[in-house]
């Protein structure tokens, strides 16, 4: 089992009618999206989490026509979670029935960027993916962000590594890049690897950025 993350940009920056409501309303920002589902008679569920006031979103959210029930849950600070069970819309009903037809996992929270876009993670086999990936609508624009392999639990820190910097950065383990002092270079990874130096140094600084994040949260 492999692990995917994308940046997916559906045309009009938003994953369902009620989203596109959401997106509109000046007093709340998307953070993310902390759970969804699929129910069988293709209605779904979500739980948003947002930021801003919610007194500027309820009246709306009670008159749109997609929106069968919702709650407000509190959160900290100035977010909230909004519980939503909405009718059928897309693009979102077409990913999640690939998501079906292709038995991939697809990871939360969903964090939107900012900028019409959210970042999701999928999880399953390389050629499910990529034939999901192919048969998605023509209005939504996915782009590979990384690939691993996955493990239950992402808080795994060599799990956020691609393969290629999950190679450099044990090797450079291996070769006592870590120790004190130094047993090796870069030079002489690269060498161990076959590779230019200024490869090992740009995996090496991903790697360790990454993992650092990881550390921090």
């Amino acid at each position: 089992m492999r692990y995917f993350d994308f940046t997916v940009t559906p045309e009009d920056g938003a994953l369902h009618p009620v989203d596109r409501l959401i997106a509109d309303t000046p007093s709340v920002t998307r953070v993310s999206i902390m759970h969804f589902d699929l129910l069988g008679d293709g209605t779904g569920v979500l739980l948003y989490r947002l930021e801003g006031d919610p007194d500027g979103l309820v009246g709306d959210i009670d008159e749109h026509p997609d929106v069968i029930a919702h709650d407000e849950l509190e959160a900290d600070g100035d977010q909230f979670h909004l519980y939503l069970h909405v009718g059928p819309g897309e693009p979102v009903g077409s990913v999640m029935q690939l998501a079906q037809k292709y038995a991939l996992m697809i990871d939360t929270p969903i964090e939107f960027t900012g900028r019409g876009s959210v970042r999701m993670t999928v999880i399953g086999d390389h050629d499910m993916v990529k034939q999901a990936i192919d048969e998605l609508p023509p209005t939504v624009q996915v782009s590979v962000d990384q690939v691993g392999a996955y493990t239950p639990d992402r808080r795994d820190m060599l799990s956020m590594l691609t393969d290629r910097q999950l190679e450099v950065f044990q090797k450079a383990v291996e070769l006592g890049y870590y120790e004190i002092p130094r047993r090796t270079t870069h030079e002489e990874i690269a060498e161990s690897l076959e590779c230019a130096p200024s490869t090992v140094d740009e995996h090496l600084r991903k790697a360790e950025s990454r993992v650092l994040r990881g550390l921090v949260g």
